[in-house]
């Protein structure tokens, strides 16, 4: 059986990948008795659609996002800090 460290690092590896069969048994399986861990999953879901949401957000309001002048001293920054 699975610790709720062990889970709750399983929870959060699943947002990036699939886990594998025994992983996902496993997890399952801690899920059905741990109230805690099950929370943390739900929470763990709302904030990541709550920050795509966000993400699409700022894509389509034009006040939200850089002018190009502040782009280019961005690039221009970062170009410096590289070389």
């Amino acid at each position: 059986m699975l610790s709720c460290k062990q889970a709750s690092q399983l929870i959060s590896q699943s947002l990036d990948r699939r886990l594998n069969m025994r992983e996902r048994i496993n997890l399952r399986m801690h899920l059905m008795i741990c109230d805690v861990c099950r929370r943390f999953t739900r929470q763990l879901h709302e904030i990541r659609a709550r920050i795509k949401a966000g993400i699409r957000q700022i894509e389509h309001d034009e006040d939200l996002r850089l002018a190009p002048q502040a782009k280019e001293r961005i690039s221009v920054a970062i170009e410096k800090g590289v070389h």
